[in-house]
């Protein structure tokens, strides 16, 4: 009779099966990185972020913009389609929340695209604030090599998003450690009405996170220069503004690529956990 009941008590019926309701003053608006492999198999990199957000009652919109271009035509795509959420739905204002790149397309739009009045608060994942040691090294690979991969890479992009020509090298460029300290950043003043925020991510060397032995080499050499780092970009070039945390999931596991059994709650609870967040502080 006990075996019985132990069983049946794994079928126990919650009174509330569904998600948990996250209630936000305005809605979510994400804005990916550089890339476009996941979009292969999904409608854009930061789908599944998104449909986990409407899962939990938030109204989120997860846009693609041009994968591989330089920060500045980003931004002005970003811009783009912020104006035209916001007008389509009669948004006073959104929440924005960037991965990677995607972070330094929006500080570039907020200060030089007139997009401030527009965003309540910005927060970003794993966006290199102070550059990556990634695209430097990516850049030391033989010129020969990297014209025959960046043709590649370029034709991709054309193909999957035709509306903007993609310069692969040109934006790996405007990654490196010394283009974002030195150009990017004394040229993109945080913004002072926007309340920002940061998670940065460690996987590999240095943590007690496994990490995809294809990343192993970069993420060595990021952390024999950075520190600690989630494949492609280090936890002090994350932090940006307020500093909600650091998680433990590599660079792609963030956007629900190559996520195992293992990492699967760690990636749903980081992203309800960006929104509750976001609701405990009023936004």
């Amino acid at each position: 009779m006990s075996e019985k009941k132990s069983l049946l008590t794994r079928f126990a019926l919650k009174e509330f099966p569904q998600p948990e309701i996250v209630q936000l003053k305005y809605p979510v608006f994400l804005c990916h990185g550089y890339g476009a492999i996941s979009s292969l198999v999904k409608p854009s990199p930061l789908h599944d972020p998104c449909m986990l957000m409407r899962e939990h009652g938030v109204m989120a919109f997860a846009p693609n913009i041009v994968p591989y271009a330089c920060i500045e035509t980003r931004a002005k795509n970003w811009a783009r389609l912020i104006r035209q959420v916001c007008n389509q739905h009669h948004f006073e204002k959104i929440n924005i929340v960037a991965h990677s790149m995607g972070g330094l397309d929006i500080r570039h739009a907020i200060a030089h695209m007139d997009i401030e009045d527009n965003v309540a608060s910005f927060t970003t994942l794993a966006t290199p604030h102070r550059g990556t040691y990634l695209a430097d090294l990516i850049l030391k690979t033989p010129e020969t090599l990297t014209e025959k991969i960046s043709e590649v890479v370029d034709w991709f992009g054309n193909n999957v998003y035709p509306q903007e020509k993609s310069d692969a090298i040109g934006s790996v460029e405007q990654l490196t450690l010394n283009y974002v300290r030195t150009t990017f950043n004394p040229a993109t003043p945080p913004p002072e009405h926007i309340p920002i925020f940061s998670y940065s991510a460690a996987v590999g060397k240095g943590t007690e996170s496994s990490l995809n032995p294809i990343f192993k080499f970069q993420n060595t050499q990021i952390y024999e220069h950075e520190g600690i780092n989630d494949s492609f970009v280090s936890v002090e070039s994350a932090t940006w503004g307020e500093h909600l945390g650091t998680v433990s999931l590599s660079h792609l596991n963030q956007i629900n690529v190559q996520v195992n059994k293992e990492n699967r709650p760690v990636y749903y609870n980081f992203w309800a956990g960006v929104v509750k967040k976001l609701a405990e502080m009023g936004f």
